[in-house]
């Protein structure tokens, strides 16, 4: 069983930590809290699925006719 922090995981699924933090709160990524962070097994990232960079999806351009 290996364990990592948050900012590790992040590195690993290329997102930030807010992120990661964001995905334990929704259950996405199960965590366990230890003085103030979170703990986290690698197996739980194999669960987690993230589609393209970090951030605010780009805005999809409507046609004018």
């Amino acid at each position: 069983m290996k364990l990592m922090s948050a900012k590790d995981a992040a590195k690993k699924l290329g997102v930030s930590d807010r992120r990661i933090r964001a995905m334990i709160k929704e259950g996405k990524i199960k965590a366990v809290n230890v003085g103030g962070g979170y703990v986290i097994e690698e197996k739980e990232l194999a669960n987690v699925k993230t589609h393209g960079k970090a951030g605010r999806p780009a805005k999809v351009k409507s046609e004018k006719n």
